[in-house]
């Protein structure tokens, strides 16, 4: 009976836990950061995760994403798919520390992209082709 029920609690465990992370609450706010590195020119990140070309993150219905650009290039923000989102504040992110604000209205999945200017100190070097940056946000 013992051999039988350890495993059976285990198991029922382990159900209990997927299921409260699948339905645990989306964030109301979430942040990306985009930043410059030598291998392959810039990289961002959704609420301190790894930095990387693409990235991913969830809200909440109504929820807005802050993206911060601190690469040493402009980014223009642009929505690839999904629903219509709401920018606040300018999508062309000329400077370091540019930010714009982006509301999230309806369900759904959310793709975006960035065009990247030309760098604004002279002299920095990168290694391989420059990153073609995709962000997922999926909305709750």
């Amino acid at each position: 009976m013992k051999r039988i029920l350890f495993p059976l609690i285990g198991t029922a465990a382990l159900v209990l836990a997927a299921s409260a992370v699948a339905g645990a609450a989306s964030p109301q706010s979430a942040t990306v950061v985009i930043r410059h590195q030598l291998q392959h020119c810039h990289a961002w990140a959704f609420n301190g995760a790894a930095f990387g070309a693409a990235a991913a993150g969830a809200v909440a219905k109504n929820g807005t994403v802050t993206v911060t650009n601190n690469d040493v290039m402009s980014h223009t923000l642009y929505q690839k798919s999904g629903p219509k989102a709401v920018l606040a504040g300018n999508p062309d992110m000329s400077h370091m520390g540019a930010t714009v604000k982006v509301a999230f209205p309806k369900s759904g999945v959310y793709v975006f992209g960035t065009k990247a200017g030309e760098d604004y100190m002279k002299g920095v070097k990168t290694v391989g082709a420059d990153n073609v940056l995709t962000l997922t946000i999926t909305v709750r």
